[in-house]
């Protein structure tokens, strides 16, 4: 008996019974706290989500390995001489290299984005589409982030099994639920939403030389800040009901600077590349069917819910 308890307390002063009790997580469980953060990183950069996910769950074996859990480092990367930062010493390819140390694993995503975006070597991969990651996880090995032959295959098999192509939509679906005709919708390969007009960088407009835009064959202004139902009624030789239906809007609605506001009827359904939408933060149907063009009792329709009704995050609308 006391060498039994001579036995535990050296385990205890070493660390070791603490880490062997600490629960295991699992590759589920890792998506589902990361992939958020995957996601932001993909909308910063440029990098698939599904690729960050993949190699944060195989470099770190989800979490649970002694660099991730010690160092919060999920992706391996080694100091190189650039790093001033704390150090983790571990055999790998040779023996006591040397690894990041972060304070928290937001900050091993991040800096996982600056290292991909500052080395020259992986320069080529950013030209490639963002839904391309077997593009990416065969450019990776090619750049030599890894020596493991098989690195590509490994992320491959980990994006399909996992289904982590759906998070290269923008969107978190870290709830794993999809909302609206979800058995119906083929989520692989997904298209990001269209990108309309960037109304966030200084956008100006003077009226008459006012833009045009086209969405979903639908012609589309973006509003100044002295914009209102009767000045664009007049502009466009239009009825202040036709701007309002046209773009779902109330009687108690009113016109802000630098939204988008279609000048004729929207259509039943979104181009055929958008054959659905993944529901992000604060988002309602509104949103939406003015993103793709489309109008707002049809997507209704279609996904059997209310158009007031509020959309989870991560679900899925059918746009078709």
């Amino acid at each position: 008996m006391i060498k039994k308890v001579a036995i535990f307390a050296f385990l205890l002063s070493t660390g070791l019974v603490s880490r062997a009790q600490e629960k295991r997580i699992t590759r589920e469980e890792y998506f589902k706290t990361y992939g958020d953060l995957a996601v932001e990183e993909m909308k910063r950069s440029g990098i698939p989500a599904s690729i960050t996910l993949a190699q944060g769950s195989l470099e770190s074996d989800n979490g649970n390995s002694d660099l991730a859990r010690e160092g919060n480092n999920h992706f391996g990367i080694k100091c190189h001489n650039d790093w001033t930062g704390k150090k983790f010493y571990k055999d790998d390819d040779a023996k006591n290299e040397c690894f990041r140390v972060y304070k928290h694993a937001e900050e091993s995503y991040r800096d996982h984005t600056v290292f991909l975006k500052s080395k020259d070597r992986y320069a080529f991969l950013f030209e490639l589409k963002p839904t391309d990651y077997k593009g990416w996880a065969e450019g990776l090995k090619k750049a030599g982030y890894a020596t493991n032959p098989k690195y590509p295959e490994l992320l491959i098999k980990i994006i399909d099994d996992n289904r982590l192509h759906e998070y290269d939509s923008g969107a978190s679906l870290a709830s794993g639920k999809h909302q609206g005709k979800k058995s119906n919708i083929d989520m692989k390969g997904l298209q990001p939403p269209p990108k309309l007009v960037d109304i966030d960088n200084n956008f100006e407009v003077s009226s008459p030389l006012r833009p045009f835009y086209k969405n979903n064959g639908v012609s589309y202004i973006v509003t100044k800040k002295s914009d209102t139902f009767e000045s664009l009624a007049r502009e466009f030789n239009l009825s202040r009901w036709q701007l309002r239906r046209y773009n779902d809007l109330t009687r108690d609605s009113s016109i802000r600077p630098r939204e988008v506001v279609y000048i004729e009827p929207k259509k039943r359904r979104a181009d055929k590349q958008y054959p659905a939408h993944i529901v992000q933060a604060n988002e309602n149907l509104h949103d939406i069917a003015q993103l793709y063009g489309v109008k707002m009792r049809k997507l209704a329709k279609r996904n059997t819910i209310k158009a007031t009704d509020k959309l989870e995050v991560g679900s899925a609308i059918s746009l078709r």
